[in-house]
């Protein structure tokens, strides 16, 4: 099995990926089918939790995870929710790195 078959949570985020092409984004988009993609463009999210607290620590668990993947998400924390929203403006919309960030996102919800 090839580093590009692993599932997304399972690869890291690499320096200059490339934007995906349509048929990329149609193969990806299966693996997070609870994120909200806008016009292949963004990749979004919102997390809830029981109190602001629960939605802070997920905040620095995210934060954790893209400092390791170095890519970084927009992370908007609000009492009880947290709205994590992606793209790779270098790239001026979706790369691989996106969905991998997204995928070990969805990894740390849930956990403490």
């Amino acid at each position: 099995m090839g580093p590009s078959q692993r599932p997304l949570a399972e690869r890291h985020c690499r320096p200059n990926a490339p934007l995906l092409s349509a048929g990329e984004l149609a193969a990806l988009r299966p693996e997070l089918a609870d994120w909200n993609m806008a016009a292949d463009r963004k990749l979004s999210k919102t997390f809830l939790f029981p109190d602001f607290r629960a939605a802070l620590d997920f905040v620095n668990r995210a934060g954790a995870i893209a400092e390791e993947q170095g890519h970084h998400p927009d992370l908007h924390l609000a009492w009880g929710r947290v709205e994590v929203s992606t793209s790779t403006h270098d790239a001026g919309g979706l790369t691989e790195n996106d969905f991998i960030l997204a995928a070990r996102v969805d990894g740390a919800y849930g956990r403490p």
